[in-house]
């Protein structure tokens, strides 16, 4: 375990903002974990992951524990299907890619997604019409004032668009230290209709496409139209797609005939929160240090030396200049702090 005090997370959260952390640990193992939370018996502590779906906005004063477990192990096996466990720490995207080279299918349409397999669950990530609840198995997490460890199934986990209970009722209660999901190993559900994917597939010639295949498409999707976090600070999507009520809808659409649209259900709407961005003018602006990324607008980015002050406060204008026109509010996803 790695103990420092007074140093800088810019290089621990993807938008590249550099606060101080008064006290920082560097947790590799169980062990480390419950010899921290131990010393730091009532104390309120910052758990951080991969640091990609957060905007800092100040300095932090109470003890980062940074998880850094690494580890694959199978659990159950069958010739369908098989449950892998993996540690809170491993990269998500290269778990992913490990999936595909052992052909277990599952993941594929959440390639490149960045992060951490532990923060995962708590999120609730997705792209691409799949999302992590899909394939969960379970989770395991450890209660952070009594270190008594729980496994939380999906009805547990209280799953939800971008949403989880780890987010509402027991936010900061417990510490995930490994995910668990059960994958195909053949006859694979392949999602292929949302988003461009089935038109990278048909631009390819793939008429009948492998897990690898829809990856590859969705990897080179999210790079033309992402930047990658190494070159210009950003944390992906910022906000959520909203979603509206008939009678909202209905109003929206009479107004607005153009707008893309899925349907939830027989009352609830998504709307691509991108496009409302893009027709308020926001696209590809630049203030300074912060922007909307050029090719999404959905993205708000760090050109250099901004501060989280600075990114939520154009955040902020893009949400009233949404309502203002579409009278549709729309929300962070990324964890402020």
């Amino acid at each position: 375990m790695q103990e420092a005090k007074n140093i800088s997370l810019k290089n621990y959260n993807t938008f590249g903002i550099d606060v101080s952390a008064e006290m920082f640990y560097h947790i590799e193992s169980l062990a480390q974990l419950k010899m921290t939370l131990a010393k730091h018996k009532g104390d309120q502590l910052f758990i951080l992951g991969g640091g990609s779906n957060m905007l800092l906005t100040k300095d932090i004063s109470i003890p980062v524990l940074h998880m850094d477990i690494k580890g694959i192990d199978i659990v159950v096996e069958t010739t369908d299907h098989i449950v892998i466990k993996v540690a809170a720490g491993e990269n998500w995207h290269s778990f992913v890619q490990y999936c595909i080279t052992k052909n277990y299918g599952g993941l594929e349409n959440m390639s490149l997604i960045p992060g951490n397999v532990g923060t995962a669950p708590i999120q609730n990530i997705g792209a691409y019409g799949v999302e992590l609840k899909d394939s969960f198995h379970n989770c395991t997490a450890i209660h952070i004032k009594t270190q008594e460890s729980r496994i939380f199934d999906t009805a547990a986990c209280e799953f939800d668009y971008r949403n989880s209970i780890f987010k509402n009722k027991l936010k900061g209660d417990y510490i995930i230290t490994s995910v668990s999901f059960k994958l195909t190993k053949k006859k694979h559900l392949l999602c292929t209709k949302y988003g461009a994917i089935q038109e990278a597939l048909d631009t390819n010639g793939i008429k009948n496409p492998t897990i690898k295949d829809i990856s590859e498409a969705v990897i080179a999707i999210r790079q033309s139209k992402l930047p990658d976090p190494k070159e210009l600070g950003n944390s992906g999507s910022f906000f959520k797609n909203p979603v509206i009520q008939l009678h909202h809808f209905l109003s929206f659409q009479s107004k607005f005939p153009e707008a893309p649209f899925y349907k939830i259900s027989a009352t609830s709407f998504k709307i691509p929160a991108g496009w409302l961005i893009e027709k308020v003018g926001f696209k590809g602006k630049r203030y300074g240090d912060v922007g909307v990324h050029k090719n999404q607008a959905l993205v708000l980015v760090n050109y250099g030396n901004a501060s989280g002050e600075e990114i939520w406060d154009l955040a902020m204008k893009i949400r009233q200049a949404v309502y203002d026109k579409f009278a549709i509010t729309i929300a962070p996803e990324v964890n402020i702090i």
